[in-house]
């Protein structure tokens, strides 16, 4: 028996979305706006990636990732206004003679998954937790990626957080699926207070297959946030080409979003949602990408989201990558005028 049918709530739930939902959720969620470039990092020559916003401490805080040569590291930047972004550190970085020696990109767990919420990140056992893309391998996501766990007492002083001596899942695993036995890339860990799987918390992760040579979203769930059980035999989100990946979850009332990247089952790179009831069946949405590359600075990929909802205004930041390198682009619900001085 699976576990997902052994919870009363997923039994009572619908498997699919109507389309009417789906309309009301793309109606909520698009960004026609496109503020433009947000955030370089102070070295420009270097690209980063994959922002998580969160709120602490009457600020905005946004964890990303930067590519120097040798792998992903994981920096901490701020913010009042959403719109101004300064670096302030890193958080994670290189080691030696480690199962993770070259590869650390973060992305803090437990971001408040509430539409239109406050934003802040839980605590689990008095710490703040982090997955992490990790691998030994130098170069631009080189050799056999793995899940991470980095925690801290503090989640936004700029010091070193607590890694993992083994990874979490690994595609090396005796259990690892089709989809997921070749790499394991981008990692997203929530709270889900309803137990529709019967587990507190749930990890959505973006993988490739040695047979599968294409990158699907899968799930994983736990109840401790340290031992980790792949859930389900398939992926919940694939086109079975290109990538389907960097899942964001979020929830309007009884319905869940995942907001997600497409790339390369057609041209480019683009943004792209799904929803569900359950937070095991999901709905694809089959209508206008939410971004997709259009100006100079994104012309190439314009994808791996993160999406807030704040006093009112929809704010959808992504990597974009054109003529001004690998930078972190926003679009927005309403225009925001710039200052001049931007």
């Amino acid at each position: 028996m699976g576990l997902a049918s052994c919870t009363p709530q997923a039994k009572k739930l619908p498997q699919n979305v109507s389309q009417e939902a789906m309309e009301e959720v793309y109606g909520e969620i698009k960004t026609p706006f496109k503020y433009g470039i947000v955030f370089q990092h102070p070295d420009s020559t270097k690209m980063i990636d994959s922002p998580t916003i969160f709120r602490e401490g009457g600020l905005w805080h946004m964890t990303y990732i930067v590519f120097d040569g040798q792998g992903y590291e994981t920096w901490l930047a701020q913010s009042e206004d959403l719109l101004h972004w300064e670096s302030q550190g890193k958080i994670l970085s290189f080691t030696e003679g480690t199962w993770d020696a070259n590869q650390k990109a973060g992305y803090p767990a437990l971001v408040d998954t509430e539409w239109g919420g406050d934003y802040g990140v839980e605590k689990f056992q008095d710490r703040y937790w982090m997955t992490y893309l990790g691998g030994s391998s130098s170069g631009y996501e080189a050799g056999t990626l793995k899940v991470g766990m980095a925690s801290s007492s503090a989640l936004t002083e700029i010091r070193a957080w607590e890694t993992s001596r083994e990874p979490l899942l690994s595609p090396e695993d005796e259990g690892a699926r089709w989809f997921e036995d070749k790499t394991i890339y981008k990692s997203h860990v929530i709270r889900d207070t309803e137990l529709h799987t019967g587990y507190p918390f749930v990890m959505y992760y973006n993988a490739k297959g040695d047979t599968a040579d294409y990158e699907s979203i899968g799930m994983a769930v736990s109840e401790d946030l340290k031992t980790w059980k792949r859930f389900g035999e398939n992926p919940v989100i694939t086109r079975h080409q290109g990538i389907c990946g960097d899942a964001q979850i979020v929830k309007m009332g009884d319905l869940y979003v995942m907001f997600y990247f497409g790339a390369f089952w057609r041209p480019g790179a683009f943004e792209r949602f799904a929803a569900s009831y359950d937070l095991v069946h999901w709905t694809d949405w089959e209508g206008a990408d939410l971004i997709a590359p259009s100006d100079p600075y994104d012309r190439q990929y314009a994808h791996k989201p993160w999406v807030i909802k704040w006093n009112g205004v929809v704010y959808h930041f992504y990597n974009a990558v054109g003529d001004q390198g690998r930078v972190i682009a926003l679009a927005t619900s309403e225009e925001l005028a710039r200052k001049e001085n931007d």
